[in-house]
């Protein structure tokens, strides 16, 4: 990699707790060697701590790259429950009195029956539920920048080794900080599942309906595509979504410019190919904050946003957190 990443000690030490499953490819930087060297523990919640609050939370759709909801039990007198999908923390809600798993759904899932395992009033169980099938359409893209597409060894080298570490920043997980009944007051997590439109303006911020898109870029297949792309103007202000804090920013080959945002407990977003960025890791944002403008670096066809959102390590449909418009 070309040494652009940037991210605090603190949330290096999260992200090499996170990077358990992750093997670095060969040729990894002193950067990637640190980073999964690096030893930290992950915070468990009190047993006896009082129950969340009722949030807003997306449409469910289970499927693959949507988020399942499934519910725990009773939340009135039990602790709040630990679940796990796989290898990954899901986060877990007190909503109209009734605990709620909040699972993102990568979109490389099989359809059929899966589990979580939680724990709930002390006991260990598994929790089933069923992911449906969707058939998500071919987008063909021309770029006039072709060796984006087909990749030099050094570009495929960064390129491999840039993946590598997103997979680690994918994998953070941090607990609400006031969880266990310490004042709610500045804290840099939003409580509500719930999203804003990155970038403002009736034109500027129309959501593409392209996530999940099977992606042939100059006759070349490559991976679906993760995010939304929202047409606006080259210098257009980029928004945070929720309060959350920065990640990580840096220059990727694929996502140009990019911003990672940390809303807690395994919801993180993304900001791609911006022109500039505005914002520095650590920095602790209020829903609606700039993060920077849009642009067209990267594998860009031209300026617009990429928008992310990844749930417990998957990247799911962005649209799913937006609040519907009103019906006039």
């Amino acid at each position: 990699m070309s040494g652009s990443l940037r991210c605090p000690g603190t949330v290096r030490a999260m992200l090499a707790a996170a990077a358990f499953a992750l093997a670095l490819p060969a040729g990894a930087s002193e950067f990637d060697t640190k980073l999964a060297s690096v030893s930290a523990t992950v915070p468990t919640a009190r047993a006896d701590a009082p129950p969340m609050r009722p949030v807003a939370l997306p449409r469910a759709l289970a499927v693959p790259g949507g988020v399942a909801r499934v519910d725990l039990g009773a939340a009135s007198s039990s602790p709040r429950p630990i679940a796990w999908f796989g290898e990954a923390r899901v986060r877990v809600l007190d909503t109209d009195g009734r605990w709620q798993a909040l699972v993102g759904l990568p979109l490389d899932l099989r359809p059929g029956r899966h589990e979580l395992r939680a724990t709930v009033d002390g006991q260990e169980r598994r929790v089933g539920f069923l992911v449906g099938n969707k058939d998500y359409p071919v987008q063909r893209v021309t770029l006039p920048d072709d060796r984006r597409v087909r990749l030099s060894a050094a570009d495929e080298e960064r390129a491999e080794q840039e993946a590598a570490q997103i997979a680690l920043l994918k994998k953070t997980w941090r607990e609400f900080p006031d969880f266990a009944g310490n004042a709610a007051s500045g804290t840099a997590f939003a409580r509500d599942a719930l999203l804003l439109n990155p970038v403002a303006g009736r034109d500027a911020g129309k959501l593409g309906s392209n996530f999940g898109n099977r992606r042939i870029f100059n006759g070349e297949p490559r991976a679906p595509h993760s995010g939304l792309d929202i047409a606006a103007a080259r210098g257009t202000p980029v928004r945070a979504a929720a309060a959350g804090e920065v990640l990580a920013t840096g220059d990727y080959f694929f996502s140009g410019n990019a911003v990672f945002i940390d809303h807690g407990e395994g919801l993180i977003t993304l900001y791609a190919h911006l022109d500039r960025i505005d914002v520095a890791p650590g920095d602790v944002l209020a829903a609606g904050q700039r993060v920077g403008v849009v642009g067209a670096t990267g594998r860009a066809s031209g300026p617009h946003l990429h928008w992310g959102v990844i749930l417990n390590g998957a990247s799911v449909d962005p649209r799913l957190f937006v609040p519907a418009a009103p019906k006039s």
